[in-house]
């Protein structure tokens, strides 16, 4: 009796699987890209503000490509960069991270806060789990030099806002710039940002921006009262792996997964911000896959109302 080949759908979805393996692993995940948005939240009259933000480059030392391309966003010429974490993705990563970021750092003012993987090295995780909680870490022994990553960071001029605040002088527009360090990894302090805003010059400024790792819902609730007029953030990664139609599967906090990539509002009873979350740059490099969902950096173009 002759046997029967394989059932034709059967072939079908298996060259479909594979063929997403292969966009998702080879392909996508080196796609970056630039997501563009403006926002109407300078006073009238206000020169327009370009603000980059980078975030989540989970930075491996061979990675030329990214290195490459993010020196290349210097092009760009912003008047503010951002740095909203996870910039750190091997423990030997930081010089080579400092190389990409230099040519926008001595370029534009730069502020930057944490992220988890800022102290903690990359290690392999279940991805079952990732999907079910947020896969917080509080008990790891940092092997990460973080001091050694803010020093050189703060060697190319960038100012730390972890648990802090500061004001810089924008093309004309006095800009308050609020933030926290990671609360992944609960290493946030609201009270210490809020004691480092007391003591700024009292002049109301033209802007107020917030700037936090991973946006879980109180940081942001933290943030908003605060006054912040739009709030960065990352550690999303965008879900990673989006479902077209459906978008994220996870945010890995409490932020609903619908939020989980680009420009949306974060609000409460009396206030509302503009809450940008970055997709980010990378991945870890014991999850190398993206699938709908380009790895990307967000300029956000800041104007008077129209």
């Amino acid at each position: 009796m002759a046997q029967r080949g394989a059932h034709p759908a059967a072939v079908a979805l298996g060259a479909a699987a594979a063929g997403v393996a292969v966009w998702s692993t080879l392909i996508e995940r080196r796609l970056f890209t630039v997501r563009r948005h403006t926002l109407p939240v300078l006073p009238e009259g206000a020169a327009p503000l370009r603000v980059l933000q980078l975030s989540d480059l989970h930075l491996a030392p061979w990675q030329a490509n990214k290195i490459d391309w993010v020196r290349s966003l210097a092009e760009l010429r912003p008047d503010l960069v951002v740095l909203t974490g996870d910039l750190m993705g091997h423990l030997q990563a930081r010089h080579a991270l400092l190389h990409a970021l230099r040519p926008l750092l001595e370029q534009s003012p730069t502020v930057f806060v944490h992220g988890s993987n800022d102290y903690y090295g990359p290690k392999f995780k279940n991805p079952v789990k990732y999907l079910l909680e947020p896969s917080r870490l509080s008990t790891r022994t940092p092997d990460i030099d973080n001091a050694a990553l803010t020093a050189g960071l703060e060697s190319l001029g960038a100012i730390s806002l972890n648990n802090t605040a500061t004001r810089l002088e924008l093309r004309g527009t006095s800009v308050e710039l609020l933030g926290l360090n990671d609360p992944h990894i609960r290493y946030d302090d609201a009270d210490a940002m809020r004691a480092a805003r007391a003591i700024l010059d009292g002049a109301t400024p033209g802007l107020r921006l917030g700037v936090v790792h991973a946006p879980y819902q109180e940081p942001l609730g933290a943030l908003l009262s605060e006054g912040s007029d739009v709030i960065l953030a990352g550690h999303t990664h965008g879900g990673q792996v989006r479902v077209p139609g459906v978008g994220a599967l996870t945010s890995n906090c409490d932020l609903p997964t619908v939020q989980a990539r680009g420009l949306s509002v974060w609000y409460d009873a009396h206030r509302s911000a503009f809450l940008n979350v970055s997709a980010g740059l990378g991945n870890s490099i014991y999850a190398p896959v993206r699938f709908a969902c380009r790895p990307e950096a967000s300029l956000l173009t800041l104007e008077p109302p129209r």
